[in-house]
């Protein structure tokens, strides 16, 4: 057992909730940055097969292609349904 002042648990308490927001942050924006395949972000927007190529063919949301193997960024998803948002009237 190891006994700390009371101002010492209280700084090094603090530390480590600011490193647990620091990791779950880094979490989260590395999550962002995933790319998913092409089928997956079709489902995500819940859009046909024709209405992805359109996308795609319209440059409307980036993309990269390996081959016949789509890719796209979720942040980049999530930028275009952003950019879409209505919002209700109040």
């Amino acid at each position: 057992m190891i006994l700390l002042p009371q101002n010492e648990w209280e700084g090094l308490k603090q530390k480590l909730e600011e490193l647990a927001k620091l990791v779950t942050n880094r979490n989260q924006s590395d999550m962002m940055n995933e790319w998913i395949e092409s089928g997956e972000a079709r489902k995500m927007l819940g859009i046909s097969q024709k209405t992805w190529q359109t996308y795609r063919d319209n440059r409307i949301i980036p993309f990269s292609q390996f081959g016949r193997k789509i890719y796209v960024k979720k942040a980049d998803l999530e930028a275009f349904m952003q950019s879409h948002y209505i919002t209700a009237k109040q």
